[in-house]
């Protein structure tokens, strides 16, 4: 397993948009075939990705960094944090890294920040030029969203209470109840948990939860950048997972077809990239054979 210690080494800070942010851009090891930015969930960082990163950079530079309030990046207090926000950061990283054309692979929060995104890319005001978006578990849609108990509490008014009974405790029983068949390794828990809090991050997680507000906000949006998607777009999904799981991928089908590319995986729940890498990756390079 790569420890924290060693991604950080990997990566590099970056003030954007007046934050220090943390990043790591690796150029493909062999012939490359194009660069994919990677945008991680909540409350997690882009330490997410290291199990199907060696597989990936094979053959494409990849770019992931840690949104704002999250892992090694920058954790204003009283800050009020945006999915815009993060959108506008990753755009930024994009421009000053020079990405002209690229691949999307994002998860959970970060699909939500793909999504506003995408909608500038439809609109063509987006940096670069995308190739395609393909979307790990997350709430796409807010009417499908089925928020654990500590989602709906960080969220409630008294949010700013309940933070801090978010212990090492309570944040592994919450990750085992999204897990599917095969859990979180203790190891695996254990930097889940450092990443999270570090940088006094927990106390900031009853206003990262806002992006729940701004899912039902700009729902409009959001799916009709789905709808309307300028590149070719799919999903590999977690069918376990309680959160957004076989139903989400349900109301996608209906609500924007059934054509797109879309991979199940029955024995997964929410985070497939930790849960089966060896799976996503055999998905994900299938996805990106069709386009």
């Amino acid at each position: 397993m790569i420890s924290p210690d060693e991604w950080l080494a990997r990566g590099q800070q970056l003030e954007l948009l007046g934050h220090d942010i943390f990043y790591i851009d690796e150029a493909a090891t062999d012939e490359s075939r194009g660069t994919i930015l990677l945008i991680h969930g909540f409350p997690t960082s882009s330490w997410d990705w290291w199990k199907i990163w060696p597989v990936l950079n094979k053959h494409y530079r990849l770019v992931a960094m840690d949104l704002l309030g999250f892992g090694f990046s920058a954790k204003p207090r009283f800050h009020d944090y945006r999915i815009m926000e993060q959108a506008d950061l990753c755009e930024a990283l994009a421009d000053k890294l020079g990405l002209g054309q690229f691949h999307v692979l994002a998860h959970d929060y970060g699909d939500t920040v793909a999504q506003e995104m995408l909608a500038r890319q439809n609109e063509e005001l987006g940096v670069g030029k995308w190739q395609s978006c393909l979307l790990l578990n997350g709430g796409l849609f807010p009417e499908t969203h089925r928020a654990v108990l500590a989602q709906k509490l960080l969220k409630s008014p008294v949010g700013f209470i309940f933070r801090h009974a978010l212990t090492k405790k309570s944040l592994n029983k919450s990750f085992d109840h999204i897990f599917g068949e095969t859990k979180a390794s203790p190891e695996e828990l254990d930097v889940f948990f450092e990443l999270f809090d570090r940088d006094g991050g927990r106390q900031n997680v009853h206003r990262l939860i806002h992006y729940m507000s701004d899912r039902i906000e700009h729902r409009d949006r959001w799916v009709g950048a789905l709808k309307n998607a300028s590149c070719p777009i799919g999903l590999i999904n977690g069918s376990l997972d309680p959160v957004s799981g076989n139903h989400m991928v349900q109301r996608f089908e209906e609500v924007v077809g059934s054509k797109h590319f879309i991979h199940r995986l029955p024995t997964v729940g929410h985070y497939p990239q930790v849960e089966a890498p060896e799976a996503v990756l055999v998905a994900y390079q299938q996805f990106l054979e069709t386009l």
